[in-house]
């Protein structure tokens, strides 16, 4: 009777196994979330983000600004009717003006449920030499828009930010929040690797 127990526990342990592993299938980072199974893998195959990685640098208009460019594997993105572990690059990033006085600084916020100051990767494009990114902008999600960083060779990057011009929040941001959008908004700032 025992050994019947064993048999039906060990079929049913691997059966449930099965419907796991297939609930969470892997698939190159390019797939659409349109044609996976919710809670799947998008995977950096290819190794494309890791060339984007490193700490960069530029000056615009006074500010230096510094890149911090990490790759997070397996990270949760929640699309509404599926969430999709997906490999991503983040950016946190410090601005300082002409006298070294920190602006803004994100590299040390720890970027959990709050998606304010986040810079996450979408997709990496042209042969992974074009990465596109969310940016969910400061206070009150000024700023939010996409930032899209193209190689120009292996220590520069090339940066455009379109930031979109409104507030997304329902109630008005308060005045005593900064609602300054310190990120360069231009395009063709290049970035060199430190």
């Amino acid at each position: 009777m025992k050994t019947k127990y064993n048999k039906i526990a060990i079929t049913l342990i691997l059966f449930l196994s099965l419907i796991y592993c297939k609930a969470q299938q892997t698939f190159p980072l390019l797939t659409s979330i349109d044609n996976i199974p919710n809670l799947s893998h998008l995977k950096d195959t290819n190794n494309e983000l890791q060339s984007f990685t490193g700490t960069y640098s530029a000056s615009y208009n006074g500010n230096q600004i510094t890149l911090y460019i990490s790759k997070e594997n397996d990270k949760l993105f929640d699309f509404g009717d599926k969430q999709i572990y997906i490999d991503a690059l983040t950016i946190r990033y410090t601005v300082k003006n002409s006298l070294g006085v920190i602006l803004q600084d994100t590299q040390n916020k720890v970027f959990n449920t709050d998606l304010l100051h986040t810079i996450y990767s979408q997709w990496v494009t042209e042969n992974g030499t074009k990465a596109l990114f969310n940016y969910a902008g400061t206070n009150c999600h000024v700023g939010w828009g996409k930032i899209i960083l193209k190689k120009v060779n292996t220590t520069q990057l090339s940066w455009e930010y379109r930031p979109n011009d409104i507030t997304t929040t329902e109630s008005k941001c308060p005045s005593t929040l900064d609602t300054t959008i310190y990120l360069p908004e231009t395009k063709d700032l290049i970035f060199t690797k430190q």
